[in-house]
């Protein structure tokens, strides 16, 4: 007898495994998080809510997607995890429902000039492949057509596509020998190691001056070919002036580079396209291979929409499923709005926002499901045209049965959450609560901060200020410009607005004359070790060094964890770092100074009750109010405190490694620093970013009092706020990259308001509800 097939259309009892549907996070306390308990509803977005620094990265990245990453690391065996990091278990209780996290944040993606947007993507390693098939003539295998590989690269510029031209007169002073400092290079002391291998080589008299060299010793002074010498009773490499300035100083990226280092590298070098190559970077048989009477170089500087369309035209059944991964890759970067970049764009140029979503592309196309996707704010650098294509997209990795978390400011983006979780009620050690967990329409009544504010619209000026003079840029031609003239008027404050990839960078930062009084503010990482913090950038650890020497009768040195008073231990660290080869290192808290930093007896020196260690650790508004009042008042010390707490950055702590910090706390930090110089014009490049709504009105008040006391400010901006209260707006478009690089719109925001005859005029009428 057979078993009767059910026609009933009743549910089947509910699966053990379906029960697991949510990630729940009990007793966390990763840096100022309070004992925070949440529970997150898996396949669902989840937005993060809450100012700048109230523990959203701390939550999200710090406890959640680190504890996923560890688990993931210990399913394998400990031979491979001999060579994976060590990761350090985060500080929480419970973390239960965990599922695979992939991260896609806006670190900059590596300033290696051989990187470009084509080799971090793999869309080159694609190319190369359908041009070793159907490039006519060949040039061989696809490693032929790389230019990171010596069969493919040009060999005059070694695949770099620039060549370098040194200007010998910044590199000595001929007046001078060896002995009295003619090397005038950063670095090159007259008694220092690098000069003493010059003068002990036996191939120069260190007492005769330059100018009086013969040719031989000129030529083995410049250029000399590397040869092994002695040198105090060692064996060393000697080599010319040139070619060791080329080695160690040209073969960095510039933007690695420490600030005097790139200053001398500024005036010394001079770059220029590879005549060889013309700076295509590729050798000859690469650069003659064609299909259709395109090129490789040629195919990889073509804007990436174009590219996808002449992609298309190219049909052989030999190549046909990689020219579909191929296609599918390029449309991917069009669908996100990055189809103005090309290829051939070095990565390190891209901006924090074009990296997120320059990485978000290998994730699009995956068929992973049941994974959680971390963001850390996607709208960064998007035009409100644009914020509603990135929604889309968080949604489509949602709608497959991901779990979407989503660090985020802008109303817009928060709107569509299906559940949001809100910390605070401040920042840092005022911070690190949950304030509210529930949907949108909740967030909106709840009355938190951000419920608060999320509703907020800023208003037109009734009336704008009148310029007190121009800067005038005629001819802008940088990137996509296209020939344009404009005048942008001093003594105001100016918004440059447009889509991304229309040409708002590349007007302000390539065509306003750098030098005479601009102070430009970018978000840019701060170069600096993880012994930087916030009181040895601003300079404020200067006055507070004397102000404790002064106090305890001993010199400033000892209150340096770089310097004299460094714990032996760690050397100042305050961790020790065990470096595991080619994998991230492990931190440990060094366990005699406890993280300190300092060597215990320096800790028993105090000012105003407190050691340097406690002070280091108070936040900038303690600590502003620890210097202005009794024995610790320190007039110097206060006045760098009041103007980081005037950009907004009043919870960081001094201490707080740079290394830390978000892109929009470093921009607002470096305005900070500048507000003391005497620049007559500064350019802010969207300094929204990471701000809480709360706080864009505080950052308005700031540009305000910039203006009202003399300075010329100039913002690159999306935000419809900044927008509102600008009293000149510069629009350009219409479009990105080659549709874009011309001025669509300048005049005040309410002429811009009524035009509607831009898509920025568009979003503002309807942010302003006119």
């Amino acid at each position: 007898m057979s078993t009767p097939i059910r026609t009933d259309t009743q549910s089947p009892a509910l699966h053990a495994a379906d029960s697991h549907d949510l990630i729940r996070v009990q007793g966390a306390r990763e840096n100022n998080l309070k004992d925070v308990s949440v529970e997150i509803p898996k396949r669902r977005l989840t937005v993060f809510t809450g100012v700048s620094g109230s523990g959203k990265s701390s939550l999200v990245f710090g406890t959640i997607a680190a504890e996923s990453q560890r688990l993931i690391n210990e399913t394998y065996s400990a031979f491979v995890q001999g060579f994976m990091p060590t990761l350090a278990r985060p500080e929480v209780d419970l973390l239960e429902g965990l599922t695979t996290a992939i991260i896609v944040d806006q670190e900059r993606m590596g300033a290696n000039s051989r990187s470009t947007v084509g080799t971090a993507t793999d869309a080159n390693a694609m190319l190369r492949i359908v041009f070793s098939r159907l490039g006519e003539p060949s040039a061989g295998p696809s490693f032929h057509y790389s230019f990171n590989l010596p069969a493919g690269a040009c060999p005059r510029c070694e695949g770099m596509g620039r060549v370098n031209d040194i200007d010998l007169t910044q590199l000595y002073d001929d007046s001078k020998s060896l002995a009295e400092g003619a090397i005038t290079i950063p670095g090159y002391n007259a008694d220092g190691w690098m000069v003493r291998i010059f003068t002990s080589s036996g191939f120069l008299d260190p007492d005769k001056p330059i100018r009086d060299y013969t040719e031989k010793e000129l030529h083995d002074f410049l250029y000399r070919e590397p040869v092994k010498v002695k040198f105090e009773n060692m064996n060393l490499t000697y080599e010319g002036l040139v070619s060791k300035v080329q080695k160690s100083l040209l073969a960095k990226d510039r933007e690695a580079m420490q600030p005097h280092i790139r200053a001398f590298v500024d005036r010394a070098v001079t770059f220029t396209a590879c005549p060889e190559c013309g700076g295509s970077r590729l050798n000859e048989a690469a650069r003659s291979s064609r299909i259709k009477g395109v090129n490789i170089a040629d195919a990889c500087a073509m804007q990436i929409s174009d590219l996808a369309e002449w992609v298309r035209g190219i049909e052989d059944p030999s190549v046909a499923p990689l020219l579909a991964t191929l296609q599918q890759t390029l449309d991917s970067f069009v669908e996100i709005g990055l189809g103005y970049l090309s290829l051939d764009r070095p990565s390190g140029t891209l901006s924090g926002g074009e990296a997120q979503r320059t990485k978000m592309i290998r994730h699009l196309g995956s068929s992973l499901t049941d994974v959680t996707y971390v963001f850390d704010e996607p709208t960064v650098g998007l035009h409100p045209h644009d914020i509603q294509r990135m929604n889309d997209l968080l949604l489509r990795l949602r709608d497959k049965g991901n779990t979407v978390l989503v660090v985020e400011h802008k109303p817009e983006a928060i709107a569509i959450a299906d559940h949001v979780i809100d910390l605070g009620p401040g920042a840092g050690t005022a911070g690190g609560a949950v304030c509210f967990e529930g949907t949108v329409e909740g967030l909106r009544a709840s009355g938190t901060l951000t419920g608060r504010h999320l509703d907020d619209r800023a208003a037109l000026k009734d009336k704008v200020r009148t310029p007190t003079g121009k800067l005038e840029i005629r001819g802008a031609h940088s990137h996509n410009l296209q020939d344009v003239d404009v005048d942008i008027p001093l003594g105001v404050l100016v918004v440059v607005t447009g889509v991304a990839g229309s040409g708002k960078s590349s007007l302000v930062h390539g065509s306003i004359p750098a030098g005479a009084g601009v102070v430009s503010v970018d978000q840019t990482a701060i170069r600096g070790s993880r012994r930087s913090n916030p009181a040895t950038y601003t300079g404020l650890l200067d006055p507070i060094r004397k102000a404790f020497a002064k106090a305890n009768g001993v010199k400033p040195a000892l209150f340096s964890a770089n310097s004299e008073g460094a714990c032996p231990n760690c050397n100042g660290a305050g961790v020790i770092y065990t470096d595991l080869a080619m994998m991230a290192g492990v931190a440990t808290v060094c366990e005699e100074c406890e993280g300190k930093r300092f060597q215990a007896s320096v800790l028993d020196h105090h000012l105003g009750g407190r050691d340097i260690s406690e002070v280091l650790a108070m936040s900038v508004t303690e600590a502003e109010e620890f210097f202005r009042a009794g024995d610790a008042r320190t007039p110097a010390a206060h006045a760098i405190l009041h103007r980081l707490a005037d950009v907004g950055l009043g919870y960081l702590s001094l201490g707080q490694p740079l290394t830390t910090l978000s892109g929009g706390e470093r921009q607002r930090l470096k305005l900070a620093t500048h507000m003391a110089e005497k620049g007559g014009v500064y350019v802010l490049d969207e300094p929204t970013t990471g701000l809480h709504l709360a706080d864009v009105e505080q950052l308005l008040g700031l540009l305000d009092r910039l203006v009202d006391s003399g300075k010329s400010v100039i913002v690159i901006e999306h935000h419809q706020a900044v927008m509102a209260h600008a009293d000149w707006i510069i629009d350009l478009g219409p479009g990105a990259g080659h549709d874009g690089g011309q001025i669509v719109f300048e005049g005040t925001p309410a002429d811009l308001v009524a035009a509607r005859s831009t898509l920025t005029g568009e979003h503002l009428a309807a942010y302003v509800g006119s």
